[in-house]
Protein backbone atom coordinates (compact mmCIF):
# COMPACT_ATOMS: atom_id res chain seq x y z
CA UNK A 1 0.00 0.00 0.00
CA UNK A 2 1.25 3.29 -1.16
CA UNK A 3 1.06 5.65 1.86
CA UNK A 4 0.59 9.44 0.97
CA UNK A 5 3.07 11.73 1.45
CA UNK A 6 1.86 14.05 3.96
CA UNK A 7 2.75 17.46 2.88
CA UNK A 8 4.38 19.79 5.02
CA UNK A 9 1.94 22.96 6.07
CA UNK A 10 2.97 26.07 3.70
CA UNK A 11 4.28 29.11 6.02
CA UNK A 12 2.77 32.58 5.08
CA UNK A 13 5.39 34.38 2.78
CA UNK A 14 6.13 37.37 5.45
CA UNK A 15 7.53 34.38 7.89
CA UNK A 16 9.22 32.86 5.20
CA UNK A 17 13.16 32.39 5.90
CA UNK A 18 13.78 32.19 2.09
CA UNK A 19 16.57 35.36 1.45
CA UNK A 20 16.17 38.32 -0.81
CA UNK A 21 16.51 37.84 -4.06
CA UNK A 22 16.15 40.13 -6.91
CA UNK A 23 12.62 39.90 -7.47
CA UNK A 24 12.16 41.01 -4.24
CA UNK A 25 14.12 44.34 -4.75
CA UNK A 26 10.73 45.94 -5.96
CA UNK A 27 9.46 45.39 -2.27
CA UNK A 28 12.27 47.45 -1.25
CA UNK A 29 11.52 50.38 -4.07
CA UNK A 30 7.75 49.68 -2.78
CA UNK A 31 8.99 50.44 0.60
CA UNK A 32 10.81 53.39 -0.81
CA UNK A 33 7.25 54.91 -2.16
CA UNK A 34 5.65 54.41 0.46
CA UNK A 35 8.33 56.33 3.19
CA UNK A 36 7.75 59.16 1.18
CA UNK A 37 4.38 59.29 -0.44
CA UNK A 38 3.17 61.63 2.58
CA UNK A 39 6.55 63.71 3.80
CA UNK A 40 5.68 66.67 1.13
CA UNK A 41 2.09 66.09 -0.10
CA UNK A 42 1.31 70.01 1.35
CA UNK A 43 3.83 71.70 -0.80
CA UNK A 44 1.87 71.99 -3.79
CA UNK A 45 -1.92 73.02 -1.90
CA UNK A 46 -0.06 75.32 0.57
CA UNK A 47 -2.03 78.46 -1.13
CA UNK A 48 -5.16 76.73 -0.73
CA UNK A 49 -4.42 75.94 3.55
CA UNK A 50 -3.47 79.39 3.55
CA UNK A 51 -6.76 80.70 2.44
CA UNK A 52 -9.13 78.17 3.95
CA UNK A 53 -7.23 78.46 7.58
CA UNK A 54 -6.96 82.29 7.07
CA UNK A 55 -2.95 81.91 7.80
CA UNK A 56 0.50 83.40 6.15
CA UNK A 57 2.75 81.04 4.20
CA UNK A 58 5.09 81.00 7.40
CA UNK A 59 2.12 79.12 9.14
CA UNK A 60 1.09 77.28 6.65
CA UNK A 61 4.67 75.93 5.76
CA UNK A 62 4.85 74.40 9.42
CA UNK A 63 2.71 71.21 7.61
CA UNK A 64 5.97 70.72 5.60
CA UNK A 65 8.65 72.10 8.60
CA UNK A 66 6.53 70.04 11.08
CA UNK A 67 7.07 66.56 9.44
CA UNK A 68 11.09 67.17 8.55
CA UNK A 69 11.60 68.26 12.55
CA UNK A 70 10.22 65.52 13.69
CA UNK A 71 12.50 63.24 11.14
CA UNK A 72 15.08 65.00 12.33
CA UNK A 73 14.63 63.71 15.89
CA UNK A 74 13.38 60.17 15.33
CA UNK A 75 16.34 59.26 12.66
CA UNK A 76 19.24 58.36 14.87
CA UNK A 77 16.89 56.92 17.83
CA UNK A 78 15.27 54.79 14.47
CA UNK A 79 18.72 53.68 14.00
CA UNK A 80 19.18 52.27 17.47
CA UNK A 81 16.16 50.79 17.81
CA UNK A 82 16.23 48.95 14.44
CA UNK A 83 19.66 47.54 15.49
CA UNK A 84 17.92 46.05 18.48
CA UNK A 85 14.59 44.49 17.14
CA UNK A 86 14.66 44.04 13.28
CA UNK A 87 14.19 45.18 10.37
CA UNK A 88 11.17 44.08 8.61
CA UNK A 89 9.34 43.84 11.77
CA UNK A 90 10.03 47.49 12.34
CA UNK A 91 9.60 48.81 8.25
CA UNK A 92 6.26 47.09 8.55
CA UNK A 93 5.22 48.31 11.99
CA UNK A 94 6.36 51.69 10.70
CA UNK A 95 4.09 52.07 7.89
CA UNK A 96 0.84 50.75 9.48
CA UNK A 97 1.01 53.23 11.80
CA UNK A 98 2.06 55.88 9.31
CA UNK A 99 -1.76 55.14 8.23
CA UNK A 100 -3.31 56.60 11.27
CA UNK A 101 -1.91 60.07 11.33
CA UNK A 102 -2.52 60.66 8.05
CA UNK A 103 -5.88 59.91 8.25
CA UNK A 104 -6.47 61.76 11.43
CA UNK A 105 -4.94 64.92 9.61
CA UNK A 106 -7.72 64.61 7.46
CA UNK A 107 -9.90 65.07 10.07
CA UNK A 108 -7.88 68.07 11.85
CA UNK A 109 -10.37 71.31 13.06
CA UNK A 110 -7.58 74.04 12.53
CA UNK A 111 -4.36 74.40 11.30
CA UNK A 112 -2.34 73.72 14.61
CA UNK A 113 -4.18 70.60 14.90
CA UNK A 114 -3.73 69.64 11.11
CA UNK A 115 0.70 69.99 11.71
CA UNK A 116 0.08 68.06 14.92
CA UNK A 117 -0.51 65.19 13.14
CA UNK A 118 1.93 65.84 10.35
CA UNK A 119 4.72 65.77 13.05
CA UNK A 120 3.62 62.55 14.25
CA UNK A 121 4.03 61.40 10.48
CA UNK A 122 7.18 62.94 10.57
CA UNK A 123 8.24 60.75 13.79
CA UNK A 124 7.38 57.41 11.68
CA UNK A 125 8.54 57.79 8.79
CA UNK A 126 12.22 57.00 9.60
CA UNK A 127 10.94 53.56 10.54
CA UNK A 128 10.33 52.73 7.04
CA UNK A 129 13.43 54.72 5.21
CA UNK A 130 16.26 54.48 7.27
CA UNK A 131 15.71 50.76 7.95
CA UNK A 132 15.09 49.77 5.11
CA UNK A 133 18.61 51.36 3.60
CA UNK A 134 20.20 49.35 6.83
CA UNK A 135 18.07 46.03 5.03
CA UNK A 136 19.45 46.28 1.55
CA UNK A 137 23.07 46.61 3.62
CA UNK A 138 22.78 43.64 4.77
CA UNK A 139 20.85 41.19 2.71
CA UNK A 140 22.31 41.39 -0.80
CA UNK A 141 26.09 40.19 -0.47
CA UNK A 142 26.41 40.66 -4.01
CA UNK A 143 27.64 44.40 -5.07
CA UNK A 144 26.19 44.93 -8.59
CA UNK A 145 22.71 43.63 -7.19
CA UNK A 146 22.83 45.58 -3.62
CA UNK A 147 23.50 49.16 -6.11
CA UNK A 148 20.94 47.53 -8.46
CA UNK A 149 18.50 47.38 -4.89
CA UNK A 150 19.69 51.05 -3.53
CA UNK A 151 18.55 52.58 -7.21
CA UNK A 152 15.70 50.84 -7.02
CA UNK A 153 14.51 52.36 -3.57
CA UNK A 154 15.93 55.88 -4.49
CA UNK A 155 13.41 55.78 -7.80
CA UNK A 156 10.82 54.62 -5.25
CA UNK A 157 11.22 57.64 -2.89
CA UNK A 158 11.26 60.44 -6.05
CA UNK A 159 7.85 58.50 -6.93
CA UNK A 160 6.48 57.88 -4.06
CA UNK A 161 7.15 61.80 -3.06
CA UNK A 162 6.24 62.99 -6.47
CA UNK A 163 2.61 60.82 -6.51
CA UNK A 164 1.63 62.31 -3.20
CA UNK A 165 2.27 65.38 -3.96
CA UNK A 166 0.26 65.16 -7.34
CA UNK A 167 -2.58 63.13 -5.40
CA UNK A 168 -2.99 65.59 -3.12
CA UNK A 169 -2.99 68.15 -5.54
CA UNK A 170 -5.43 66.23 -8.11
CA UNK A 171 -8.03 65.31 -4.91
CA UNK A 172 -8.00 68.87 -3.62
CA UNK A 173 -8.72 70.87 -6.76
CA UNK A 174 -11.55 68.18 -6.87
CA UNK A 175 -12.80 67.27 -3.41
CA UNK A 176 -11.32 68.95 -0.94
CA UNK A 177 -7.80 68.87 1.12
CA UNK A 178 -9.35 66.43 3.71
CA UNK A 179 -10.47 64.09 1.21
CA UNK A 180 -6.94 63.87 -0.23
CA UNK A 181 -5.28 63.19 3.39
CA UNK A 182 -8.03 59.98 3.24
CA UNK A 183 -7.01 58.80 0.19
CA UNK A 184 -3.38 58.97 1.11
CA UNK A 185 -4.37 57.42 4.11
CA UNK A 186 -6.00 54.33 2.22
CA UNK A 187 -3.10 54.19 -0.44
CA UNK A 188 -0.38 54.26 2.43
CA UNK A 189 -1.98 51.07 4.22
CA UNK A 190 -2.27 50.02 0.94
CA UNK A 191 1.21 49.65 0.44
CA UNK A 192 2.43 48.89 4.24
CA UNK A 193 0.46 45.57 3.57
CA UNK A 194 1.73 44.43 0.18
CA UNK A 195 5.52 45.20 2.09
CA UNK A 196 4.43 43.11 4.76
CA UNK A 197 3.51 39.87 2.18
CA UNK A 198 6.30 41.25 -0.47
CA UNK A 199 9.47 41.66 1.80
CA UNK A 200 11.53 38.37 3.34
CA UNK A 201 12.58 38.77 6.94
CA UNK A 202 15.95 39.83 7.42
CA UNK A 203 18.23 37.35 7.47
CA UNK A 204 21.55 38.60 8.19
CA UNK A 205 20.59 40.91 11.16
CA UNK A 206 23.11 40.77 14.16
CA UNK A 207 21.19 42.34 17.36
CA UNK A 208 23.28 45.08 18.60
CA UNK A 209 22.94 46.03 22.31
CA UNK A 210 26.14 48.16 23.19
CA UNK A 211 24.64 51.63 23.07
CA UNK A 212 27.39 53.24 25.14
CA UNK A 213 29.85 52.16 21.89
CA UNK A 214 27.13 53.86 19.52
CA UNK A 215 26.83 57.50 21.88
CA UNK A 216 30.62 57.47 22.37
CA UNK A 217 31.21 56.81 18.40
CA UNK A 218 28.56 59.81 17.65
CA UNK A 219 30.51 61.79 19.86
CA UNK A 220 33.65 61.66 18.24
CA UNK A 221 31.92 62.39 14.73
CA UNK A 222 31.60 65.44 16.62
CA UNK A 223 34.50 67.01 16.88
CA UNK A 224 35.65 65.56 13.30
CA UNK A 225 35.71 69.01 11.67
CA UNK A 226 35.69 67.61 8.05
CA UNK A 227 32.33 65.34 9.14
CA UNK A 228 30.92 68.65 10.57
CA UNK A 229 31.34 70.42 7.94
CA UNK A 230 29.51 67.91 5.96
CA UNK A 231 26.46 67.58 8.57
CA UNK A 232 26.28 71.31 7.43
CA UNK A 233 26.25 71.02 4.02
CA UNK A 234 23.45 68.49 4.15
CA UNK A 235 21.58 71.21 6.37
CA UNK A 236 21.78 73.77 3.61
CA UNK A 237 20.93 71.39 0.72
CA UNK A 238 17.22 70.29 2.37
CA UNK A 239 16.99 74.06 3.34
CA UNK A 240 17.35 74.90 -0.36
CA UNK A 241 15.21 71.42 -1.71
CA UNK A 242 12.46 72.30 0.39
CA UNK A 243 12.54 76.31 -0.42
CA UNK A 244 11.99 76.08 -3.57
CA UNK A 245 9.22 73.82 -3.74
CA UNK A 246 7.57 74.49 -0.82
CA UNK A 247 6.97 78.45 -1.37
CA UNK A 248 7.10 77.84 -5.56
CA UNK A 249 3.55 77.30 -5.33
CA UNK A 250 2.88 80.41 -3.81
CA UNK A 251 4.71 81.95 -6.48
CA UNK A 252 2.78 80.21 -9.36
CA UNK A 253 -0.31 80.48 -7.50
CA UNK A 254 -0.16 84.25 -8.01
CA UNK A 255 0.49 86.25 -11.23
CA UNK A 256 1.23 86.33 -13.55
CA UNK A 257 1.02 82.47 -13.52
CA UNK A 258 -2.10 81.83 -11.78
CA UNK A 259 -1.78 78.17 -11.58
CA UNK A 260 -4.56 75.86 -9.69
CA UNK A 261 -4.43 73.34 -7.64
CA UNK A 262 -3.96 70.36 -9.44
CA UNK A 263 -1.61 72.53 -12.16
CA UNK A 264 0.69 73.38 -8.94
CA UNK A 265 0.90 69.71 -8.64
CA UNK A 266 2.23 68.68 -11.88
CA UNK A 267 5.25 71.23 -11.13
CA UNK A 268 6.50 68.80 -8.84
CA UNK A 269 6.98 66.38 -11.92
CA UNK A 270 10.28 68.87 -12.53
CA UNK A 271 11.40 65.98 -10.34
CA UNK A 272 11.06 63.29 -12.71
CA UNK A 273 14.19 63.89 -15.05
CA UNK A 274 16.06 64.12 -11.50
CA UNK A 275 15.88 59.85 -12.31
CA UNK A 276 18.15 59.50 -14.88
CA UNK A 277 20.58 61.75 -13.33
CA UNK A 278 20.86 59.54 -10.19
CA UNK A 279 21.67 55.97 -11.07
CA UNK A 280 25.02 57.72 -12.90
CA UNK A 281 25.89 60.62 -10.22
CA UNK A 282 27.47 57.73 -8.41
CA UNK A 283 30.20 56.93 -10.96
CA UNK A 284 30.65 60.72 -12.69
CA UNK A 285 31.73 61.51 -8.83
CA UNK A 286 33.76 58.61 -8.91
CA UNK A 287 35.72 59.79 -12.11
CA UNK A 288 36.08 63.62 -11.01
CA UNK A 289 35.77 63.47 -7.34
CA UNK A 290 33.62 64.34 -4.25
CA UNK A 291 35.21 68.14 -3.98
CA UNK A 292 34.84 69.03 -7.67
CA UNK A 293 31.37 66.90 -8.04
CA UNK A 294 29.74 69.11 -4.96
CA UNK A 295 31.21 72.95 -6.91
CA UNK A 296 29.28 71.82 -9.77
CA UNK A 297 26.25 70.63 -8.63
CA UNK A 298 26.06 73.89 -6.17
CA UNK A 299 26.60 76.32 -9.31
CA UNK A 300 23.85 74.41 -11.12
CA UNK A 301 21.73 74.63 -8.39
CA UNK A 302 22.44 78.38 -8.08
CA UNK A 303 22.06 78.50 -12.35
CA UNK A 304 18.70 76.70 -11.87
CA UNK A 305 17.55 79.03 -8.74
CA UNK A 306 18.28 82.10 -10.60
CA UNK A 307 16.45 81.00 -13.81
CA UNK A 308 13.24 80.94 -11.42
CA UNK A 309 13.29 84.40 -11.52
CA UNK A 310 11.94 84.86 -15.47
CA UNK A 311 8.30 85.43 -15.61
CA UNK A 312 7.76 82.46 -17.88
CA UNK A 313 6.58 79.14 -16.50
CA UNK A 314 8.79 77.06 -18.67
CA UNK A 315 11.69 78.89 -17.46
CA UNK A 316 10.79 78.41 -14.19
CA UNK A 317 10.50 74.46 -14.66
CA UNK A 318 13.56 74.32 -16.62
CA UNK A 319 15.15 76.23 -13.27
CA UNK A 320 13.35 73.81 -11.06
CA UNK A 321 14.50 70.50 -13.14
CA UNK A 322 17.91 71.62 -12.97
CA UNK A 323 17.86 73.09 -9.42
CA UNK A 324 16.82 69.36 -7.97
CA UNK A 325 19.41 67.43 -10.48
CA UNK A 326 22.09 69.80 -8.76
CA UNK A 327 20.62 69.22 -5.56
CA UNK A 328 20.39 65.42 -5.90
CA UNK A 329 24.07 65.26 -7.30
CA UNK A 330 25.13 66.94 -4.00
CA UNK A 331 23.75 65.19 -1.78
CA UNK A 332 24.88 61.77 -3.38
CA UNK A 333 28.48 63.65 -3.24
CA UNK A 334 27.81 64.58 0.77
CA UNK A 335 26.88 61.50 1.79
CA UNK A 336 29.19 59.36 -0.22
CA UNK A 337 32.05 61.59 1.24
CA UNK A 338 30.50 60.77 4.46
CA UNK A 339 30.65 57.19 3.79
CA UNK A 340 34.47 57.05 3.19
CA UNK A 341 35.55 60.22 6.14
CA UNK A 342 33.86 58.20 8.71
CA UNK A 343 36.04 55.11 8.87
CA UNK A 344 34.14 54.28 11.90
CA UNK A 345 30.87 54.04 13.21
CA UNK A 346 29.13 54.98 9.94
CA UNK A 347 25.72 54.12 11.46
CA UNK A 348 26.11 57.10 14.00
CA UNK A 349 27.84 59.39 11.51
CA UNK A 350 24.66 58.90 8.56
CA UNK A 351 22.26 59.41 12.20
CA UNK A 352 24.06 62.71 12.85
CA UNK A 353 24.08 64.01 9.09
CA UNK A 354 20.21 62.66 9.27
CA UNK A 355 19.13 64.96 12.02
CA UNK A 356 21.04 67.89 9.97
CA UNK A 357 19.82 67.21 7.11
CA UNK A 358 15.83 67.10 8.47
CA UNK A 359 16.72 70.52 10.61
CA UNK A 360 17.98 72.01 7.44
CA UNK A 361 14.43 71.19 5.66
CA UNK A 362 12.24 72.47 8.61
CA UNK A 363 13.83 75.72 8.25
CA UNK A 364 13.38 75.69 4.71
CA UNK A 365 9.34 75.44 5.17
CA UNK A 366 9.48 78.30 7.24
CA UNK A 367 12.17 80.47 6.82
CA UNK A 368 10.99 82.32 3.20
CA UNK A 369 7.78 82.82 4.26
CA UNK A 370 8.86 84.79 7.27
CA UNK A 371 9.88 87.07 4.47
CA UNK A 372 7.69 86.50 1.57
CA UNK A 373 5.11 89.54 2.61
CA UNK A 374 7.95 91.85 1.76
CA UNK A 375 9.70 90.05 -0.94
CA UNK A 376 8.22 86.87 -2.10
CA UNK A 377 9.69 84.73 -4.59
CA UNK A 378 12.49 86.59 -4.92
CA UNK A 379 13.48 87.08 -1.04
CA UNK A 380 13.22 82.61 -1.08
CA UNK A 381 15.96 82.46 -3.84
CA UNK A 382 17.98 84.78 -2.20
CA UNK A 383 18.24 82.64 0.74
CA UNK A 384 18.53 79.02 -1.99
CA UNK A 385 21.69 80.97 -3.01
CA UNK A 386 22.92 82.23 0.15
CA UNK A 387 22.30 78.60 1.23
CA UNK A 388 24.06 77.26 -1.49
CA UNK A 389 27.16 79.50 -1.12
CA UNK A 390 27.59 78.72 2.17
CA UNK A 391 27.91 74.84 1.30
CA UNK A 392 30.37 75.44 -1.42
CA UNK A 393 32.45 77.15 0.95
CA UNK A 394 32.62 74.44 3.53
CA UNK A 395 33.05 72.06 0.74
CA UNK A 396 35.64 73.93 -0.54
CA UNK A 397 36.98 74.51 3.03
CA UNK A 398 36.98 71.30 4.64
CA UNK A 399 36.62 68.70 2.09
CA UNK A 400 40.12 66.85 1.21
CA UNK A 401 40.34 65.19 -2.14
CA UNK A 402 40.50 61.35 -2.10
CA UNK A 403 41.97 58.70 -3.77
CA UNK A 404 40.68 57.59 -7.04
CA UNK A 405 40.08 54.38 -4.91
CA UNK A 406 38.17 56.27 -2.03
CA UNK A 407 36.03 58.04 -4.43
CA UNK A 408 33.39 55.20 -4.67
CA UNK A 409 30.52 56.26 -2.97
CA UNK A 410 29.17 54.19 -0.37
CA UNK A 411 26.12 52.37 0.33
CA UNK A 412 25.78 55.31 2.95
CA UNK A 413 25.25 57.48 0.16
CA UNK A 414 21.43 56.36 -0.35
CA UNK A 415 20.48 56.63 3.45
CA UNK A 416 18.28 59.70 3.34
CA UNK A 417 16.23 58.93 0.06
CA UNK A 418 15.39 61.73 -1.90
CA UNK A 419 12.36 63.98 -0.70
Amino acid sequence: MVTARRRAPSRPIWLATTAPGRSHIWAVGLAGFCSFLDVYVTQPILPHLAKIFFASPAAAGLTISAVTLAMAISAPLIGVLADRIGRKRLIVTALLLLTAPTWLAAGAPNLAALVHWRFVQGLLVPGAFVVTIAYVAEEWSDGHTAAFAMGIYVAGTVLGGVSGRVIAAMVTDVAGWRAAFSVLAGLTLLCAVAVWRMLPPAQRFLRQDDLGAAARAAAGHAVNPRLVATFAIGFNLLFMLVAMFSYVSFHLAAAPFGLGATALGLVYLAYLPSLAVIPSAGAWIGRIGHRRALRLALLAVAGGAALTLLADLPAVMAGLAIGSGGLFIAQTAATSYLGVEAVTARSSAAGLYASLYYVGGSLGGVLPGLLWRRFHWTGCIVLVLLADAIALALGTRWWRELPAAATRPSGVGWILGRG
